[in-house]
C-alpha cells in the first residue's frame, strides 16, 4: 500500500475546485442529511452498497455510516475475474474499517451465463464489461429489496456529465449522494472524512477489463475535465475565455469533454416516449 500523502489537489490541476472549510463541513452535513432523509422517505431499514475499494464507493461508504450508523449499511463486495485483487481487498478492508455488515460475491460465474448464453457478442470488449457492471447492479437490488433497504450509487459529477458509467448498471440505484461533486472535491471530501490516503490517492478503474482505467478511456485526466465543465459546460465562459483562464488546456480537451457531454445526453434522461398523437 501506498503511504504518500492523498493528491487533494495536483500540482498540474488547471483549477482549484476545493471547498473552503466552512463549505466542507455545510458539504458533509448536507449529503449525510440528504442519505437519511431518502431512506427516511422510502420507509426503508436503511442502505446498501457496493464496494470497489475505489474512491468514490469509499467515500459514499463513509457518508452513509455517518447517517446512518454502521447497522444502517450493508456492503458488497463482487469481484469478477477482471478486477484487480488489491482492490478488492481494498473493498473489504473499508468495510471492515467502519465496521459495517459485508457480503463477497463471486460474479464470474453469473457474467459467464451471460456469456455462454450469446457467444457471439463476447468479441466485443464493452459489452462484456457492462454485464460485469450490470450483474452488480442486479445483485445490490436483490439484497436490497430482500432486506427492505434503499440501493446507494456512487456516481460524481464528472463521470455523470461525461457519461462514464454503464447505463442500467452503476447507476441503476435509487440516490447519488456524491452525484454533486467534482473528481477533485470527492478526494477533498474523502481526505476530510479520514478516509486512508492511499485510497484517496488510488487510480479510478471502472473495472470493466483487466488494466482498464477511467482517464485512459476518457482520454483526458478527471482535473482537466472538472476545470472545463465547471467554467464551460457548467459554468458561463466561452471556450476562448476557458483557454484564457486554464493554463495547459487546449481547444482539442475542450471538444472532448463537450463531446463526451453531447454523446451521454441519453444516459441522463428517462427513456423517451413519443406524443401518441403527434403533437
Amino acid at each position: 500500500m501506498s503511504t504518500t500523502p492523498a493528491p487533494v489537489l495536483s500540482e498540474s490541476a488547471p483549477l482549484d475546485l476545493r471547498f473552503s472549510a466552512s463549505e466542507l463541513d455545510t458539504v458533509s452535513e448536507t449529503l449525510t442529511s440528504f442519505i437519511e432523509d431518502t431512506v427516511d422517505d422510502a420507509n426503508a431499514e436503511g442502505a446498501t452498497l457496493g464496494l470497489s475499494g475505489g474512491i468514490d464507493s469509499t467515500t459514499t461508504a463513509y457518508l452513509a455510516v455517518e447517517a446512518l450508523g454502521t447497522d444502517g449499511l450493508h456492503g458488497l463486495v463482487m469481484p469478477s475475474e477482471v478486477n484487480d485483487p488489491d482492490n478488492m481487498s481494498d473493498a473489504e478492508r473499508v468495510a471492515e474499517e467502519l465496521g459495517i455488515e459485508y457480503d463477497v460475491i463471486e460474479i464470474q460465474p453469473i457474467a459467464e451465463q451471460v456469456f455462454e448464453a450469446v457467444p457471439t457478442a463476447t468479441e466485443d470488449r464493452m459489452a462484456m464489461g457492462n454485464v460485469y457492471v450490470r450483474t452488480r447492479a442486479v445483485l445490490n437490488y436483490f439484497v436490497a429489496n430482500a432486506n427492505d433497504r434503499v440501493v446507494l450509487g456512487t456516481g460524481n459529477r464528472a463521470e455523470a456529465m461525461t457519461g462514464y458509467f454503464t447505463k442500467y448498471g452503476d447507476q441503476a440505484v435509487d440516490c447519488n449522494p456524491i452525484g454533486g461533486l467534482y473528481k477533485q472535491q470527492v478526494r477533498q471530501l474523502a481526505d476530510s472524512l479520514g478516509v486512508p490516503a492511499d485510497l484517496v490517492a488510488q487510480t479510478p478503474t471502472a473495472g470493466m477489463w483487466d488494466g482498464q482505467t477511467d482517464e485512459e478511456e476518457l482520454g483526458i485526466d478527471y482535473d482537466t475535465v472538472d476545470a472545463i465543465l465547471a467554467l464551460h459546460i457548467d459554468g458561463p465562459l466561452s471556450t476562448a475565455a476557458t483557454l484564457r483562464a486554464l493554463d495547459g488546456v487546449d481547444h482539442d480537451q475542450i471538444r472532448r469533454v463537450k463531446s463526451l457531454v453531447e454523446g451521454s445526453k441519453h444516459k441522463r434522461s428517462m427513456p423517451p416516449a413519443p406524443d401518441p398523437l403527434g403533437e
